[in-house]
């Protein structure tokens, strides 16, 4: 497929940024990690994904680890050493050939279930950690920036989650006196080399990775085929594509302080809805994202020094109202509701609970299939 540059890629290119950007900027705030480095790998994961798969496949943050992250405030070197611990975890299934036979044991409403359950989580961090812990002050601007952001979301083609970026910026120059001239003055940056630590391994592997890889087997892999399948039927993606591209990126990130990254079906759902038909909308996404963290890093992180954490708070808030949204299609199914809700519980409530909910949503599951077997004989 011949890759594009024109008007609807450009438009294509902002169906994602909803999502991403906030997420990276509260893993940035919560774990204090480098601005550069995690845009310039960001940006570059997104063109070379662009280049290979030659359609609207975007990279995005692992969400079960940022969620994580974000709650507990894990450091740099613990999400780094996950990066590459999913890495290899994802490799090995996807050589083994046991990607295939997941899809057919993680059924649909289990994984929405697990979508359930990052919106319980980012819904409790952010009210508890963010937006009642703020100022008089604080609260007010989230909840204006919040009327504003539903306005804008009225508006199809405008990324409305820049809202809360602008409103930020404008709060740290008008409030806090940073100057204008600093920010719009261009400073290169470049990706700052990690070297793994042994001993993050494990922990990273309890901490973040364990209850990361239920999400990104069934919504990283095999939701973004069956999307993939049903945009593009013609490119034939298998599974075993994604994975060993999900694999390569995170083997690779951690050393250049990269987060973790997979596919997503939303985020391709998202390039395509708003226009994007070729690889062309992620390059020009990445390149956003690249250019930005080689020369304006530094005038980001003096705005997120005084970005209100407030505003951060609004931005988990919607970001978990957007999750909630994805199980409007089990409305009319209650026993599949009745159980992606008891996994959401599950995952947000209990420790390693994206792999117990995971468990428990396959067991039930299982046994309601048993059930109807039975009761039609």
């Amino acid at each position: 497929m011949t890759i594009k540059f024109n008007r609807f890629e450009w438009a294509g290119s902002l169906g994602d940024i909803g999502t991403d950007l906030p997420l990276l900027i509260a893993m940035i705030s919560a774990a204090q990690l480098d601005i550069a480095s995690t845009f310039i790998i960001f940006g570059l994961m997104q063109i070379v994904t662009g280049l290979f798969y030659g359609m609207p496949m975007p990279m995005q943050p692992l969400k079960a680890m940022a969620v994580i992250v974000i709650g507990q405030k894990i450091p740099a070197p613990t999400l780094y050493a996950a990066g590459f611990v999913i890495g290899v975890m994802m490799l090995l299934f996807t050589l083994s050939g046991a990607l295939g036979k997941i899809k057919q044991w993680i059924p649909h409403h289990v994984v929405r279930g697990v979508q359930l359950g990052l919106a319980f989580s980012l819904l409790k961090i952010s009210l508890l950690n963010y937006i009642f812990t703020s100022d008089t002050q604080g609260i007010f601007l989230a909840f204006i920036s919040g009327i504003f952001y539903l306005l804008a979301k009225q508006k199809a083609k405008f990324p409305a989650a820049f809202i809360f970026i602008f409103a930020g910026i404008i709060y740290a120059i008008g409030v806090k006196g940073q100057n204008m001239g600093f920010l719009l003055t261009p400073k290169i940056s470049l990706p700052v080399l990690h070297g793994l630590q042994l001993q993050e391994l494990w922990p990273a592997f309890l901490i973040l990775a364990l209850p990361q890889f239920p999400l990104s087997l069934a919504n990283s892999v095999i939701a973004t085929q069956q999307t993939a399948q049903d945009l593009f039927p013609a490119k034939g993606l298998s599974l075993r594509q994604i994975g060993f591209t999900y694999s390569i990126v995170n083997l690779i990130v951690p050393f250049f302080s990269g987060v973790p990254l997979c596919h997503g079906s939303g985020g391709l759902a998202g390039h395509y809805g708003f226009g994007a038909r070729t690889g062309g909308s992620v390059i020009i996404y990445g390149s956003f994202y690249l250019l930005t963290g080689l020369f304006f890093a530094h005038a980001l992180g003096a705005v997120l020094e005084f970005f209100p954490a407030s505003l951060l708070g609004m931005i988990l808030f919607f970001e978990a109202i957007v999750l909630i949204s994805l199980s409007r299609d089990l409305m009319s199914r209650r026993q599949e509701l009745g159980i992606a809700l008891m996994v959401g519980a599950t995952c947000a409530l209990l420790p390693q609970g994206f792999l117990l909910g995971t468990m428990l949503g396959v067991v039930l599951s299982r046994a309601k299939d048993k059930n109807s077997r039975v009761g039609e004989r």
